[in-house]
């Protein structure tokens, strides 16, 4: 399936029903009076969040979308019909923004949700309604209100727990496919991954969702490779594994390239350079690499970051990471204590 992760899009409610002006003719009832009835409400627009889905590919090809009108009121004090409700079905992490102002309007987040967005318009009420003592027979009714339009954008931000970010070819792709049921294309060429790929990690009482986020390389928050337009789906991960290719895939020096995707992320959203990363050293089965990676680990812990060694191909150390790194999610998503309010402790 083709991924389409920003559209732009009208959305219109239905426009009221007309009211009706009609009078009473029946035998034997004299000055029988008006009997219009009020047009129907039109349809209302929502958003429903349907997990299912992961991208807005079906709005690419379907820019507008209408509401049904109400029907008129008829004789008889017959009201007219409601127009029918559009739910128009998004991803989990799709935002909806103005698209002339700029404004943003939903955060659509919650699996399942149903959110009422524009309103149908009034139906207009029929000559019935305005009998008075005064007078008896109004020839006069109401239009319909008419329904709401909004130009739209629609921005999918994907939900994802954790997020593999690297240099192409650090083996993302492959170690996603290792840990959960994705099938990511692999290739040993650069900018194998064009899309965001996610996966579901079981932990046997619970899950953990990965994304594989392509594209990062020198420049990609001034848009370069693939650039802004996936990094902006790491922005609601709450852990990053950064993965470090030492192979001979891989051109420069690897701690050189650990910062360049740093001054990347930082450069993009200084809030992103301040989440929780484990630095992963793939490919250990490769002899050179494995030695190089042990030489290098201590540099890295020297900075206080947490390595693991893997290799994603044969899985050897794949089952610790995947532990330590769920383990360090539940720790990030504590609630920090205030200092103020912990209790006090007469022997600290």
């Amino acid at each position: 399936m083709k991924f389409v992760d920003q559209v732009l899009i009208e959305a219109r409610s239905g426009d009221g029903g007309r009211g009706c002006v009609s009078f009473r003719r029946e035998k034997f009832v004299e000055m029988g009076g008006p009997d219009g009835g009020d047009g129907g409400r039109g349809g209302d627009i929502y958003f429903v969040v349907d997990s299912s889905l992961t991208t807005l590919l079906d709005f690419r090809y379907q820019r507008h979308h209408r509401a049904k009108h109400g029907m008129p009121g008829l004789g008889k004090d017959m009201h007219g019909k409601g127009g029918g409700d559009l739910l128009l079905s998004v991803p989990q992490g799709t935002l909806v923004y103005d698209d002339e102002s700029g404004e943003q309007l939903l955060d659509l987040t919650e699996a399942g949700s149903r959110v009422l967005f524009l309103k149908g318009g009034i139906g207009g009420r029929g000559n019935a309604r305005f009998k008075t003592s005064r007078n008896r027979a109004p020839r006069h009714a109401q239009p319909g209100m008419p329904g709401e339009t909004r130009q739209l954008r629609l921005e999918l931000k994907l939900l994802a727990d954790v997020g593999l970010i690297g240099l192409p070819n650090a083996g993302k792709s492959t170690l996603i496919s290792v840990v959960s049921a994705a099938k990511p294309k692999i290739s040993d060429y650069p900018f194998t991954t064009l899309v965001p790929n996610l996966g579901v990690v079981d932990l046997g009482d619970r899950t953990m969702v990965i994304a594989d986020i392509p594209g990062l390389i020198k420049g990609a928050s001034e848009g370069h490779g693939l650039g802004t337009r996936f990094l902006r789906h790491v922005e609601r991960t709450d852990l990053f594994l950064h993965l470090v290719d030492l192979s001979s895939l891989q051109t420069g020096d690897a701690v050189e390239n650990f910062a360049l995707i740093n001054t990347e992320l930082e450069l993009y959203d200084p809030e992103l350079a301040k989440k929780t990363q484990l630095v992963v050293f793939n490919k250990i089965d490769i002899p050179e690499v494995r030695e190089q990676a042990e030489e290098l680990r201590e540099n890295f812990v020297a900075q206080g970051h947490e390595v693991f060694l893997i290799s994603a191909v044969t899985r050897e150390g794949v089952k610790e990471l995947v532990r330590a790194t769920a383990t360090r999610l539940e720790e990030s998503r504590l609630p920090e204590i205030d200092p103020a309010d912990r209790e006090y402790d007469p022997l600290s």
